[in-house]
């Protein structure tokens, strides 16, 4: 198994402060994630003025339209142009996702890996266009998604010069109750579709990312902030800097027990057999010319001796000398 790709998703948690974001940066960083990802968008382009907010954003920012809560939370794109560049300067890859068309031109020009793609944009037919014919490789979230409509994204951005796509599996209730999570349409997504597979987290804690990469994801992605008590939407269902950190280390722990696979001794456990495995021993005093049998022979650490794995090879033989109890045979 290779590194899991890890993306702290700072969203819109700098409250649209420039200052806050590039101290997400900096958290990002020291819990050891591989990128740091925002959203781009102006909220005129993202919403009609009539739409409403989803039922989390209202217990998360009171009333109001979807618009005026969106306002408050952009960035510039100078900022975003910051951002990148202190991203550069702290060592962490900068990655923004776009939510309209203007904003997918403006993030073509900064050097960003790929796109991510969020959940609700899998059905926009010219945004999967736009950002396709970029040619840049794509991670796409799948919350609220049917296979069909997975199937016919996926066939969208390679049908416009996208040849490299990840689904992240996902649940866009924030938080996510756990048993709406369903790790196991990762497999399923695999199995039908022939792509890589992640998951992209809305759950109360660190678990089921943990969970996930031990099911084979080779991208997760987590909301995370400096405080969940602050205002705003997604502060509530995000992390804070050391539980990110100990999701990261937790993550790159269940890496390292992958391991190869080969059942055989590990190097740290082989000092160890000779201790606690047994060996044939006599379990009371034996003269030369006795048979060996059942009566006069038991098995007792240490195992630097006949293995037990022997004892009918033993048993019935003749003793070639005299032995004391407990005596190694």
């Amino acid at each position: 198994m290779g590194k899991t790709y890890i993306i702290a998703e700072a969203g819109v948690n700098h409250n649209g402060s420039f200052e806050l974001a590039c101290k997400l940066v900096d958290a990002a960083k020291e819990a050891g994630a591989d990128c740091v990802k925002f959203q781009t968008f102006k909220a005129k382009n993202l919403v009609s003025n009539n739409a409403q907010k989803a039922n989390y954003q209202k217990e998360t920012t009171g009333e109001g339209s979807q618009e005026d809560m969106l306002k408050k939370l952009e960035l510039s794109y100078d900022e975003f142009l910051g951002l990148k560049k202190y991203c550069d300067g702290v060592g962490i890859s900068f990655l923004s996702t776009p939510f309209d068309l203007e904003s997918i031109v403006f993030l073509n020009s900064i050097d960003m890996p790929f796109w991510k793609i969020p959940s609700g944009e899998v059905t926009n037919y010219p945004y999967l266009v736009a950002l396709a014919n970029t040619h840049k490789p794509v991670i796409m979230s799948t919350g609220m998604c049917s296979m069909e409509e997975i199937r016919a994204a996926v066939e969208v951005l390679k049908g416009n010069g996208c040849g490299d796509i990840k689904l992240l599996q996902c649940n866009t209730e924030y938080p996510t109750p756990f048993e709406d999570v369903n790790l196991n349409a990762m497999e399923s997504m695999r199995r039908e579709l022939g792509l890589e597979v992640g998951y992209s987290d809305h759950t109360k804690g660190i678990e089921i990312p943990i969970a996930a990469v031990a099911m084979g994801a080779t991208v997760i992605e987590k909301h995370f902030t400096l405080d969940r008590k602050m205002e705003g939407p997604d502060h509530k269902a995000s992390l804070e800097p050391d539980e990110l950190r100990n999701m990261v280390e937790s993550i790159r722990h269940v890496e390292e027990a992958f391991g190869s696979g080969v059942k055989e001794p590990s190097l740290s456990e082989k000092k160890n057999i000779a201790i606690v495995r047994k060996s044939i021993v006599t379990s009371k005093e034996i003269k030369r010319g006795e048979l060996f049998s059942e009566s006069n022979l038991t098995t007792k650490r240490p195992g630097n001796g006949l293995s037990p794995m022997k004892w009918n090879e033993i048993i019935g033989t003749v003793a070639e000398r005299d032995y004391a109890t407990n005596e190694l045979v």
